[in-house]
């Protein structure tokens, strides 16, 4: 891909096979793929041979890099703008001639799947060897690093959601680390006190979709968008935020597991909110916990 296609953008004998339009943005369409290529190349498959012969050891290598593995996190969030930009040439000429060079069966957004694949596939590959490895010297490393990559696969997929946030002013980056994201029902209460909550919850409750930062929660709406791909990816309309500063909880709602309050300003403002399962109650209640802690 990268020789096939990358380079042949910048090769002169091409150019004319080159739409205007496409010219100067090699960066949008392959995003961060020679670093995630030189990273493999250059230090991970040589730390990988250094274990042919102890593999249960292989987690070792793992945590060693876990750092650089933060790559794969912009090639998923550039992904969308890649995408986008592939639907209009994907039709090229210079396209065409470069897949027949290379005589390759698929065209090139399949190549430009496979960083997205790839970092899916570590999970999967250290929970086998997790399973063959249950009390060898190198276990708990290797637990240790499949839990590291499901954290990378967390902030890939939360980056994803977070991204397609529309309307909200500020800067996301401000907010502090995006820690949670997930769809709830929601019911409001902003009288000051006056009227019973539980009065409230026959009312229909909001769709929304929280996003935890460590200094705010933030409230939008999720549209679903028709397309392809990506395009059917949702957007999520902003609504307002919490400043967790001035956020408190209360865990348990009577006569339903699934639900928790946040309230705002001593109640001024309460939301019920009700969560999928009590499992992503508890996971939520405890990350909201640890921020307001």
């Amino acid at each position: 891909v990268l020789q096939g296609y990358a380079a042949e953008m910048d090769n002169p004998l091409m150019a004319h096979l080159i739409s205007p339009e496409l010219q100067n943005k090699k960066d949008i369409l392959f995003g961060n793929m020679e670093e995630i290529y030189h990273f493999h190349n250059r230090i991970f498959l040589r730390e990988l041979e250094n274990y042919v012969e102890y593999p249960e050891l292989v987690g070792r290598c793992f945590l060693d890099q876990m750092e650089d593995f933060q790559i794969y996190e912009k090639y998923c969030q550039n992904k969308p703008r890649s995408e986008s930009l592939w639907r209009q040439f994907s039709d090229s000429i210079f396209f065409q001639e470069c897949q027949r060079k290379l005589d390759h069966k698929l065209s090139l957004d399949s190549y430009l799947l496979k960083p997205v694949q790839r970092i899916t596939k570590y999970q999967l590959l250290l929970k086998e060897m997790l399973k063959y490895s249950k009390n060898c010297e190198g276990a708990e490393d290797l637990q240790e690093a499949l839990t590291s990559i499901l954290g990378i696969l967390k902030a890939v997929n939360d980056s994803m959601h977070q991204i397609a946030i529309t309307g909200y002013d500020g800067n996301l980056n401000e907010l502090g680390k995006l820690l949670m994201q997930g769809s709830f029902n929601v019911w409001t209460d902003h009288k000051k006190g006056h009227s019973k909550v539980k009065d409230l919850a026959r009312f229909k409750p909001m769709q929304r979709h929280l996003f935890l930062h460590e200094k705010a929660v933030l409230f939008c709406k999720k549209r679903e968008e028709n397309g392809e791909g990506y395009e059917k990816a949702p957007s999520y309309s902003y609504k307002h935020s919490l400043n967790m500063a001035a956020v408190g909880i209360t865990e348990n709602v009577k006569g339903d597991a699934k639900k928790f309050e946040i309230w705002y300003n001593a109640r001024e403002e309460v939301y019920i909110i009700q969560a999928p399962t009590p499992e992503v109650k508890a996971t939520w209640v405890n990350e909201i916990r640890k921020v307001l802690t």
